[in-house]
């Protein structure tokens, strides 16, 4: 009771604190600039005052490390898993939507979770933001038990409906269903990082992440290959390198929020769920969560087309998506940070900030993925050559890689904008342009494309969608912003 008393006051204080601040911008002709503290909000969370260049790099270059040290362990798990045969890796890609799916779920309830958490702390609304934390706890634990029960039954029919290569449908078994049966660590340790995000303590997130990938780099070899006195396990190692590295991981961010997040408090109490926190949660989480998992049903229909052509461009395809990761997840490192930039000055109603936030993002966005386009321009063969690849994979890889990227600039604008409609609580804006791009327009367009132009047509589908999502995601982006940025 009296630590809730405390926090009353000190709401109240920060209320009073606000206005007072108000009062203060006001009388100075408009002319005081909002993004340089003064001593009166000098106390207020650093996403309201600080500078917005330094507060976007504070928030989001720790994720965009640590998410390329993941790009790096993503692309070292398929290197190795090369080494066993062009039928492992084949099969490692075939079970690419179900662990999709998984970071789907788990980063879509985060998604929910972060952006209630920071605009509840904008609000100085503590009881709820402390409400978000812990239900956000017990529902990954409810994500965890459905994909628990799908390892335990679903995962032969998964790969059985995808080929009939007995080689193939046995390593993706062995793989997929040790992934699923302890996937708690991904759950857990998506859930726990987001919170540490939404509160800007974005350097313990980079710590987690990067812990936990740099050990699944270091199991992996040993696992697999059997060094170092462990047994020779083949496939199914990559899979234990994999979620022993997200158990850690989850312990880590455990112990930072236990202890460094001061902003929320876990109890049992609060722990229960609360039916309209939850649903607050999932109206952004949702979408969120569909969205992303539009990316499954995509890479699922993909395989099925490619893979009736040749098992090879169904691998290549796997490993595109490795590649790619190197360019796509620091941008969605910078999306991590971005969220609750957006989502706390939208709650403490900074239009100026919430703005150049937004245009910052897109260009430092459009940048990384330039740098994408070039490497896959210019050295294509070579990137194929990291994953053991035969002559056959080269020719349909070289050209693939080529014809993919050319969407890369437009795919950064469309990234960055979702973000901010999730931000903004309009997550089901990005779920139509994740619905249009992929199943509307990719997966169609590349049926046809293979259908009367074979293969080598395929890759196209790619920049065509993208044209799609960038239309319309300017479309709703002028919606949004004239529905809610314009009148703060």
């Amino acid at each position: 009771m009296r630590e809730e008393t405390k926090r009353k006051v000190q709401s109240l204080n920060d209320k009073k604190q606000a206005e007072q601040d108000n009062i203060a911008h006001s009388s100075a002709d408009g002319k005081q600039n909002v993004n340089e503290p003064t001593e009166k909000n000098s106390e207020e969370n650093k996403m309201g005052v600080m500078p917005i260049p330094k507060l976007l790099v504070n928030m989001s270059l720790p994720m965009m490390i640590s998410m390329l040290v993941q790009a790096m362990y993503n692309v070292v798990d398929s290197i190795f898993v090369a080494q066993i045969s062009e039928e492992a890796l084949t099969a490692v890609s075939l079970a690419f939507p179900i662990q999709n799916l998984m970071i789907a779920v788990a980063s879509g309830t985060a998604v929910g979770v972060n952006a209630l958490l920071s605009r509840s702390l904008g609000e100085k609304n503590f009881e709820q933001s402390d409400k978000a934390a812990n239900n956000s706890i017990v529902l990954a634990v409810i994500s965890y038990v459905l994909f628990l029960l799908f390892g335990l039954f679903g995962t032969r029919l998964f790969f059985a409906s995808q080929t009939n290569d007995a080689k193939i449908v046995s390593a993706g078994i062995s793989y997929l269903s040790i992934v699923c049966f302890c996937s708690f660590g991904v759950f857990m340790q998506i859930m726990l990082e987001r919170l540490l995000q939404s509160t800007g303590r974005t350097f313990y997130s980079m710590i987690t992440q990067g812990t936990g990938a740099i050990i699944n780099i270091i199991m992996d070899p040993i696992l697999i290959f059997g060094l170092c006195g462990f047994p020779k396990l083949g496939v199914a190692g990559a899979a234990v390198a994999t979620v022993f590295g997200q158990i850690v991981a989850m312990l880590l961010a455990f112990y930072f929020n236990i202890h460094f997040n001061k902003e929320i408090h876990f109890s049992v109490k609060t722990m229960k769920l609360d039916p309209k926190t939850v649903g607050t949660i999932y109206a952004v989480g949702v979408p969120s969560i569909l969205m992303m998992s539009i990316g499954s049903v995509m890479t699922y229909g993909m395989n099925k087309i490619l893979i009736a052509f040749t098992a090879t461009a169904a691998a290549v395809f796997g490993v595109y998506f490795k590649l790619q990761s190197f360019f796509f997840m620091p941008v969605f490192g910078l999306n991590s940070g971005i969220v609750p930039i957006i989502a706390y000055n939208y709650g403490a109603r900074k239009k100026d900030r919430i703005m150049q936030t937004v245009k910052l993002g897109v260009l430092a966005a459009f940048v990384m993925m330039t740098i994408g386009f070039i490497v896959f321009q210019t050295v294509p063969d070579k990137l194929l050559l990291m994953f053991a690849a035969s002559e056959e994979m080269i020719a349909i890889g070289t050209k693939a890689l080529r014809i993919i990227s050319v969407h890369f600039m437009v795919a950064s604008f469309c990234i960055i904008i979702g973000s901010v409609f999730q931000a903004l609580g309009n997550g089901v804006y990005s779920l139509i342009v994740s619905i249009g791009r992929q199943l509307v327009i990719l997966l169609p367009a590349a049926w046809l494309l293979a259908h009367f132009f074979g293969l080598g047509a395929v890759w196209w589908a790619f920049p065509i969608a993208e044209v799609m999502s960038f239309i319309l995601t300017s479309i709703l982006f002028a919606r949004i912003y004239k529905q809610k940025i314009k009148g703060l």
